[in-house]
């Protein structure tokens, strides 16, 4: 094996060992959920559970009950949230 053969197989093994290194959920927030109905608006987290708008920093109004922002886990409700959309 040359030296070029050699540092792309040594690239390679790198990349295959720091995938099995990165955690196992990646949309895991560490102690965080979503909470529904507390976002400001402009302030949401993410897109709205209805389709209105897809992406963080969108929702129009203030409380909408289908636009959500992360919180400490156990700590919806006391906010004045849900843990689950308007349906």
């Amino acid at each position: 094996m040359d030296k070029k053969q050699a540092l792309i197989s040594g690239a390679v093994a790198s990349l295959i060992a720091l995938g099995l290194t990165a955690p196992v959920h990646a949309d895991d927030k560490g102690g965080k959920e979503k909470c529904y109905g507390i976002a400001k608006a402009g302030k949401n987290d993410c897109a709205s559970a209805t389709g209105s708008h897809s992406c963080a920093g969108q929702t129009k109004a203030d409380n909408d009950p289908n636009d959500w922002k992360y919180v400490a886990k156990g700590t919806c409700q006391k906010m004045g949230g849900s843990e689950t959309p308007k349906k």
